[in-house]
């Protein structure tokens, strides 16, 4: 087999993996966005995710792996869009956030 035939099945073999592989992230994100919104009785709005970042780093073991970044919208009272995040390392999650919400009640500090 020739090296350019060989070079052209390598990149197409890379190409597939990648987006395969972030099909499975993908899915990862959006069923940790709902959980973490189901959990809080807020409403996940689109019931997606947007990569917003993407770079390599080491896991705890030394090895190269991807680390993304999702974002999401969610709403609190049905009718605004409030930004949430989700960071994966492989496919773990590493940290979801959905910002702070402030106190139910209506006691003052002063």
């Amino acid at each position: 087999m020739p090296t350019l035939e060989l070079a052209c099945l390598v990149a197409i073999l890379a190409v597939a993996w990648y987006w395969l592989d972030g099909l499975k992230a993908r899915d990862v994100a959006v069923s940790a966005a709902r959980k973490a919104c189901e959990s809080e009785g807020l409403q996940f709005l689109d019931d997606t995710v947007s990569l917003t970042n993407l770079r390599p780093v080491r896991n705890d073991e030394g090895a190269l792996v991807l680390r993304r970044v999702y974002t999401f919208e969610f709403s609190d009272t049905g009718d605004n869009r409030r930004p949430g995040s989700v960071v994966l390392v492989r496919y773990q999650v590493f940290m979801l956030n959905i910002g702070l919400r402030p106190p139910s009640n209506d006691r003052t500090l002063h």
